[in-house]
């Protein structure tokens, strides 16, 4: 397994702006050498403020947008207008990077609970829309960059310890999950594994304990964020509250 890269920084404000620096590379990186860049984003409080930090960061305006594909880890499955949609909170980067030429076609959000009839059917949806964007005999994208939050019970999507596994790829439905809302969507352990860098992307002092457990030995199912990487770089980008005990 990929040695995972640590880097720490002094609060969330400063985490969020280091992040949106070296999406801003990685993107730029990946269209250079492929022409096109596949990004899988993160909701949650870093997550969100990482984007912010992205639709502020003035080399943003050197990306062709155009070339760059959206994608999400997971989502709530609730109406498409709820504050709980990942995606209703990105709003603020994509509407940055429309006037930079960014194809609303390639933001491609998960669905919601107005538009299919059940978790399993927007899963299902997800998992058709990678395989169609996938190369060839793949399941999905090769994703350039994969960031991950992570809950203080080590879950990342919305892959829950002792809840939530499967042998699958693509995105499946979850239920009764331990964090409301109880029903959502989420790519697979194995759909994550394969993008070229994951990014586990985490703040907070209440995150810390977790962090550590995932740190310390590799247990999908007890702590999932242990079993996370890129098949060419895992990265850990933590702010020093989240770093303590490390």
């Amino acid at each position: 397994m990929i040695a995972r890269q640590i880097t720490i920084h002094e609060d969330v404000a400063s985490t969020a702006h280091a992040i949106a620096a070296r999406l801003i590379t990685s993107i730029t990186d990946a269209i250079a050498a492929r022409g096109v860049a596949h990004v899988v984003v993160t909701g949650g409080t870093l997550g969100i403020a990482s984007l912010v930090a992205l639709a502020q960061n003035p080399a943003r305006t050197s990306v062709n947008w155009s070339q760059v594909h959206f994608w999400w880890g997971d989502e709530r499955f609730v109406d498409s207008g709820s504050a709980d949609r990942n995606v209703l909170q990105a709003e603020p980067l994509f509407a940055a990077l429309d006037e930079l030429g960014l194809d609303r076609g390639t933001v491609h959000a998960m669905g919601s609970s107005d538009q299919y009839d059940s978790a399993e059917q927007a899963a299902a949806a997800y998992t058709q829309l990678l395989a169609q964007e996938a190369p060839e005999g793949s399941a999905s994208p090769v994703f350039d960059v994969l960031m991950l939050g992570m809950g203080p019970d080590s879950h990342v999507a919305s892959l829950f310890p002792n809840h939530t596994r499967s042998d699958e790829l693509g995105a499946i439905a979850v239920h009764d999950s331990p964090k409301p809302p109880p029903h959502r969507v989420t790519l697979t352990m194995g759909t994550i594994n394969t993008a070229r860098e994951v990014w586990l992307v985490v703040a907070g002092a209440d995150k810390a304990p977790a962090l550590a457990a995932a740190s310390h030995e590799i247990n999908e199912a007890a702590v999932p964020a242990s079993a996370v990487h890129g098949t060419e770089a895992t990265r850990w980008i933590v702010d020093r509250a989240a770093s303590t005990l490390l």
